[in-house]
């Protein structure tokens, strides 16, 4: 038994079971107990406090209630007014740090460093390319197809109308 005792100090084994039923005490509180009773004291506590914040803020709304009905012809356009001043402020700083990060990468692009989304853009750039090459062959084609058959009509009409000149010319004898 006094060996038992000399691997194990209040709570904590050194390699006997901590359930071990016979080092366990009933004058000693179980772990599960002090942790229960400081939770609940914890818990309580910050219930309390809650509490007592509830009816600060409570107090202070009552109070504060004829204030704000006597000023509020001039509390609510201040209010709309500064929150449409730090919208701006807001809005301008975003499109601050925007433009920042924008010449950032264009920089990182431009130096070769290959930032994030630029093979998209190299893709892109190939792409409009390659359709723009298209779109020129396509327009000279077109152009080439349209000047023979102007040719063709001005052949034609002047074929046509000598031919009418003819007719014409036969018909009066």
């Amino acid at each position: 038994m006094t060996d038992h005792h000399a691997r194990t100090t209040g709570s904590y084994s050194y390699g006997g079971s901590p359930y071990d039923i016979h080092t366990s005490s009933l004058s000693h509180p179980s772990r599960q107990t002090v942790k229960f009773i400081t939770a609940a004291t914890i818990g309580v506590t910050l219930v309390f406090l809650s509490g007592l914040i509830l009816v600060g803020t409570v107090i202070g709304l009552i109070i504060a209630t004829p204030l704000l009905v006597i000023f509020s012809p001039v509390l609510v356009p201040a209010a709309i007014t500064l929150s449409l001043i730090a919208g701006g402020f807001v809005f301008s700083g975003g499109c601050g740090v925007a433009a920042i990060a924008a010449l950032s990468w264009i920089y990182n692009y431009v130096s070769g460093n290959r930032p994030a989304g630029s093979d998209n853009l190299d893709y892109a750039k190939g792409y409009i390319t390659d359709k723009a090459r298209e779109v020129k062959e396509r327009a000279k084609d077109y152009g080439n197809y349209a000047q023979a058959r102007a040719q063709e009509a001005t052949q034609g009409t002047g074929n046509y109308g000598q031919a009418r000149a003819q007719e014409g010319t036969q018909g009066s004898y």
